[in-house]
């Protein structure tokens, strides 16, 4: 990523982990999901919020070669929560 993709890329990143705590998630749900939206960032090199379908599904296939089950639900919960931000904190 270039400056202006990483100055974007720790806006987002801080947001999410506000909106995270908003959200009342426990704080290992909180590394989990941060741990998963690094993980596809260094993964594609760029600001997660513009990846496609299409890319998301080579990640998770690529994904299901190293990793566990569970750590590929995170991931896709917190690809989740990244393309599209909740303001809402009433839900758990």
């Amino acid at each position: 990523m270039n400056i202006a993709q990483q100055q974007r890329f720790n806006t987002l990143y801080q947001q999410h982990l506000i909106n995270l705590r908003l959200q009342g998630k426990r704080p290992s749900t909180i590394d989990a999901y941060a741990r998963a939206v690094r993980r596809i960032t260094e993964y594609f090199d760029c600001v997660p919020d513009s990846l496609t379908t299409a890319d998301l599904k080579q990640y998770f296939n690529s994904l299901i070669q190293t990793h566990s089950w569970s750590t590929i639900k995170l991931d896709h919960k917190a690809s989740a929560f990244c393309s599209r931000p909740s303001t809402d904190t009433t839900t758990r």
